[in-house]
């Protein structure tokens, strides 16, 4: 008797955690399924359906129509524009040697430059002539080699990404598109899904900015969230703030993260103000590059539904406003960089500019006569017509 009822309590008990075990197991399903379910926008990398939409309807007026202007007459527009594919793309330190590496880049625009055109337009010539530089990628990239592979793979990406975004979502007659899909999940996300800790940050933010864009191309939430964290790793350690202390934060699994090794980092910096940069004493170029991808990302990550920007505003606005203010002229302080810079940020901040001015209200008089002075934005690496898509763009 006192056996029986010592097994009917045993299998009570284990019936009991199983039940709990199942429910566990059904809650976690289901969990996962909201998760998976939860859809990508698209188009929704770097710009999105109502952004082009507006400035569809802004074509005529300015600082749209001359930068429509510039975007029309450019090489990369033309509808004679032939792409320079190649399987392997050699890229040493500053693209030397260079086997392709201008190409791709190039081509990556030219494609992005089209899809803009097509959707501008709804002239399918232009639909078919970024598709045909894609093809003509898909069919035959199989890797990136030499030093700067993961940041050439960062800027072909980024712009890639973007062309094959707004084609898929907005065009219905590319019927390679799952190839392309394969080069971008095989040949790209892996070299830029993972970062890179200890090179120069704009390296690992235009890293990120390619690996959000094909993230939400491939709608890959892992490798989305990913990127997000990347980002949210990065970026404190790019950008200085009074509250990080007395000298910057170290990015998390980097070698550099002693007081020394920081400094030494950030290019021999000792005095730190709000809005310097990592890259601030090496030269603006490279730092203008760090900056706005940093936007670029948060950009996307909005598209998406997630607030970034909410995030990153306070070191994207300082970071913007010093680095423009000296570009703009005024002197530079002695205790900076040697009491020298390197000027020369190129189209960067229309994007981050149109974020936390135009939509935040953030004022940012410093930033806005450099970006109003610089319009209409050109075109540079992984940077193309940002005064087109994202000039007081309420979208």
């Amino acid at each position: 008797m006192r056996l029986r009822l010592a097994l009917t309590v045993v299998l009570s008990a284990a019936t009991l955690t199983a039940a709990l075990q199942a429910s566990a197991a059904g809650h976690a399903a289901a969990a996962g399924r909201a998760g998976a379910a939860a859809p990508f926008n698209h188009p929704g990398v770097l710009v999105s359906r109502a952004q082009l939409d507006f400035v569809g309807a802004n074509l005529g007026n300015e600082p749209w129509k001359s930068a429509w202007s510039a975007l029309r007459a450019h090489s990369f527009a033309s509808l004679s524009y032939t792409p320079k594919p190649r399987a392997v793309v050699e890229c040493g330190p500053s693209s030397n040697p260079n086997h392709g590496c201008s190409d791709e880049r190039n081509d990556a625009m030219a494609a992005y430059a089209h899809a803009l055109q097509w959707y501008l337009t709804k002239d399918d010539r232009h639909a078919k002539k970024a598709v045909q530089i894609m093809d003509a990628w898909s069919a035959v990239i199989s890797s990136h080699t030499g030093h700067n592979a993961p940041l050439q793979t960062g800027w072909s990406g980024a712009s890639f990404s973007r062309a094959a975004e707004l084609i898929k979502h907005t065009y219905g007659g590319w019927s390679n598109a799952g190839r392309f899909a394969t080069a971008l999940r095989e040949v790209y996300l892996p070299t830029v899904v993972n970062g890179s800790a200890n090179t120069n940050g704009n390296w690992e933010l235009i890293m990120t900015d390619a690996a959000i864009g094909i993230a939400v191309f491939l709608d890959d939430r892992a490798s989305f969230d990913k990127a997000v964290q990347l980002w949210r790793n990065r970026l404190p350690a790019y950008v200085y703030l009074k509250t990080d202390g007395a000298y910057p934060k170290s990015r998390p699994g980097s070698k550099y993260d002693t007081r020394d090794e920081i400094i030494g980092y950030w290019h021999g910096q000792t005095t730190f103000v709000d809005g310097l940069a990592q890259e601030t004493c090496r030269d603006f170029g490279h730092t203008g590059w760090g900056i706005a991808a940093a936007a670029h990302v948060a950009e996307t990550a909005r598209h998406q539904g997630l607030d970034l920007y909410a995030e990153g505003k306070d070191r994207l606005r300082h970071a913007m406003g010093f680095h423009a203010g000296l570009q703009l002229g005024e002197p530079v302080p002695s205790w900076l960089c040697g009491g020298s810079v390197t000027p020369g940020l190129g189209p960067t901040f229309e994007v981050g500019y149109n974020a936390l001015h135009k939509r935040m209200g953030i004022g940012m008089s410093r930033t806005q006569r450099l970006v109003e002075q610089g319009r209409p934005a050109g075109v540079s690496h992984f940077l193309g017509w940002e005064t087109l898509t994202h000039a007081e763009n309420p979208h």
